[in-house]
């Protein structure tokens, strides 16, 4: 990064709640009944309003707010050739356990107008761009540095596998891996030409994999694929994100791996539960330069259960999340702080990063919070920063 941080930056982790006007702008855009071009404008002065508002309220590390976006992951259909946008029903079709896919279903706590997802459908090709040009309206609106949120290659890879569908494409969902990397190193080169101050890569299914044995799988992390056990799984997605992780050039940006235990319910109860224990040796392999993780909810387990780990705590830094986007309750000072102090016992000031554990709109029909509340919320993030500087400058 070549602008300076100030200690504890703060960023958000992404999406925003799009309004009515994006809304139906979106709808429009999957009946092919607005123009590119009307919809692109409204997407430009929507996410002005975005910048002006994380600007206003003190933000270190600009996000667009992915309005543009379907959801955080199947919005690649209108980027990637040979990827097509299903909803539940058409997927449905080619899913052979129907029974357990409906049973998945019931047990979320989601609107099914929300579940679409992005499958392989023939040969993928790179189409110029996936987020490139949301970093180019981006940095037409803010001089502040600058983040890019993408999906992860392992996260594109399982929520795009439909076997009965993928499988007369590619020979396997490895196969197919191979050729998500493909496409995400161009892109990558041409993010890193434009300039982008931080690149995050998103990977929620991570949890999946380690938190499910027994429980329901859910959509958002990419149900639909068939998943090894928990160990070849891991070793599957380690490698597809550590050829990311390596192809970055580290001069000229910063390298983050997003991880949460899902974001689509208000209902904590039913998300996922655990420490990061399991995840530690992916972690260390794909060496990010931030690890950008939940940590505001006790479903994430202790700091020590990633902080205690040497590999960990000798090289990342920690995109520390210590704001739950789900809640209506306020996050106040003292928490944060204290939150912050106890990551400082194990990390150097700087080396902690300040964020919400994800983002508080992963699906555009289903926002988890209202900007009164986010407004507020940013506040508390930003507010608590400030004092730590003083403290600690």
């Amino acid at each position: 990064m070549d602008r300076p941080l100030p200690l504890f930056p703060a960023s958000l982790i992404g999406s925003m709640p799009r309004s009515k006007e994006v809304l139906r702008a979106l709808r429009m855009m999957r009946k092919g009944t607005i123009e590119p071009n009307d919809f692109n404008q409204l997407i430009e002065i929507e996410t002005q309003k975005i910048i002006k508002l994380q600007e206003d309220l003190g933000i270190d590390i600009i996000t667009s707010g992915e309005l543009g976006r379907d959801n955080y992951v199947s919005f690649v259909s209108d980027k990637i050739s040979g990827v097509r946008m299903m909803n539940m029903s058409e997927m449905l079709d080619y899913i052979d356990d129907k029974k357990a896919f409906e049973n998945i279903l019931t047990a979320l706590d989601v609107p099914a107008v929300s579940i679409k997802n992005a499958i392989c459908v023939g040969k993928l090709n790179y189409n110029g761009d996936i987020v490139a040009n949301e970093l180019l309206m981006m940095k037409k609106f803010t001089n502040k540095p600058v983040k890019i949120t993408m999906p992860g290659p392992y996260l594109l890879t399982r929520s795009m596998w439909l076997p009965n569908l993928s499988g007369k494409v590619y020979g396997s969902k490895e196969e197919l891996g191979q050729d998500v990397i493909k496409i995400m190193k161009e892109e990558i080169d041409h993010l890193l030409n434009i300039g982008v101050d931080v690149i995050q890569f998103d990977e929620p299914v991570l949890t999946e994999v380690v938190f499910t044995e027994g429980k329901p799988r859910s959509f958002m992390c990419a149900a639909l694929s068939e998943r090894k056990d928990p160990k070849e799984e891991l070793e599957f997605a380690s490698s597809l994100i550590g050829k990311i992780m390596s192809h970055i050039d580290r001069t000229k940006t910063v390298a983050s791996l997003h991880v949460c235990r899902g974001n689509w319910s208000k209902n904590e109860s039913i998300l996922l539960t655990g420490p990061y224990t399991p995840l530690l040796e992916l972690f260390a392999s794909v060496n990010p330069d931030l690890l950008t993780l939940e940590f505001s909810t006790p479903r994430a387990g202790e700091l020590s259960s990633l902080l205690a780990d040497s590999r960990i705590r000798g090289h990342a830094t920690l995109g520390l999340g210590v704001i739950n986007p789900r809640t209506d309750e306020m996050e106040t000072l003292d928490p944060i702080l204290s939150r912050v102090e106890e990551a400082m016992t194990y990390l150097p000031k700087e080396r902690i990063w300040l964020n919400p554990d994800c983002g508080f709109a992963t699906f555009a029909n289903s926002p988890v919070n209202i900007y009164e509340n986010i407004s507020a919320k940013i506040r508390s993030l930003t507010g608590a920063a400030l004092i730590l500087r003083s403290k600690y400058e």
